[in-house]
């Protein structure tokens, strides 16, 4: 019996590596899961991450916190109707308003009273220096807002469809790139005021920053798509029969529009100093408003007199805007970099 049971052992192939199978199967599932690509929500956790370990960056996002919150608390935000005045924000961190003349004397240095002193028509410096920061903020953030709604499909369609679409748009691109950016937007500006459903004022500064400014949008996605439409998952969608228009917003621009958005906001810094010259060179804005490249423009001939307060704060103050912005650009790029997180690891083990 035991030859017998001998024989049998000896003629029997014995495999192994199959004793867990079940674990290993575990295991190998999660492996899978652990190097499969991460969602959107988990980029975004880990580009947050990476933001708030940026000191600079997020020194200057809390610069542009606190000059936001002074732009809207600097005075009362009313909209006035024929029959009402509706009041959509009550306080007031000045204790003047920006409009009004002569509440103390005619460029006053700074004092307790007057914080930035007066310009020459005896109006409150640091409350048009607030305000100003309203229209700043808006010009900056809403003319990239409108550039965006322009770059970002004519970018897309030329990039994903190629051919003769993608000749006219670039060639377009390559004529107003031939042209300063700063020289085009003044062209604009005087074409725009008259045109009645614009109204002048503030909307022709931003239109005009809008339509010369979706350029190097478009040709920065364009880019970044001629390389995405290339890969297996858009190859999939159009085998599968999802129309272009699903593919392109679905697929392509979510995967594409990084550099874009790093762009867009390093650019309000330039669109906030480019409004800041049109308001200095008297184009767009209303005579006498508190933007802060106007009040530079009506305080350049005080300034020769010697009083340095009038050009000052207002100048001070799109340094910091310019500065803050640019330090919030250069971490969301940072953020956005994934080839970041593993150099940043590897610096701090250094």
């Amino acid at each position: 019996m035991s030859d017998r049971q001998s024989t049998t052992e000896r003629g029997r192939i014995r495999i192994v590596g199959f004793d867990n199978a079940e674990s290993r199967s575990a295991t190998t599932a999660t492996t899978t899961e652990t190097d499969s690509p991460e969602t959107g929500h988990g980029r975004l956790e880990k580009a947050w991450v990476r933001f708030r370990r940026n000191r600079a960056a997020m020194g200057g996002l809390v610069v542009l916190g606190v000059m936001a919150v002074l732009a809207i608390f600097g005075r009362p935000i009313e909209v006035s109707t024929a029959e009402y005045t509706l009041t959509l924000q009550p306080f007031a961190l000045a204790p003047h308003d920006p409009h009004e003349p002569f509440v103390g004397p005619a460029n006053a240095p700074p004092s307790w009273s007057h914080p930035f002193g007066t310009d020459w028509a005896g109006r409150d410096q640091f409350a048009r220096v607030l305000v100003g920061g309203r229209y700043t903020l808006g010009i900056g953030l809403v003319a990239v807002a409108v550039a965006l709604c322009i770059g970002i499909p004519l970018g897309a369609v030329a990039g994903y469809f190629g051919g003769w679409v993608d000749d006219v748009i670039m060639r377009l691109v390559d004529v107003l790139y031939a042209f300063p950016f700063l020289v085009l937007a003044i062209a604009i500006v005087p074409i725009l005021e008259p045109v009645p459903i614009i109204g002048g004022g503030i909307w022709t500064v931003v239109i005009a920053l809008g339509i010369t400014g979706w350029l190097s949008y478009a040709r920065l996605l364009r880019g970044e798509i001629l390389s995405v439409r290339e890969r297996e998952y858009v190859t999939a969608a159009r085998a599968l029969g999802v129309p272009d228009r699903r593919i392109i917003h679905r697929h392509v621009v979510p995967n594409a529009i990084a550099p874009v958005v790093v762009q867009a906001t390093l650019n309000v810094g330039t669109v906030v100093l480019t409004a800041a010259a049109l308001g200095f060179l008297g184009l767009g804005l209303e005579p006498g408003s508190a933007e802060w490249g106007a009040m530079l423009s009506r305080g350049r001939d005080t300034l020769v007199q010697g009083y340095w307060h009038v050009t000052v704060f207002p100048g001070a103050a799109i340094f910091l805007f310019v500065l803050a912005i640019n330090l919030v650009g250069d971490g969301i790029n940072d953020a956005l970099d994934p080839d970041r997180d593993g150099s940043d690891d590897r610096r701090r083990m250094r």
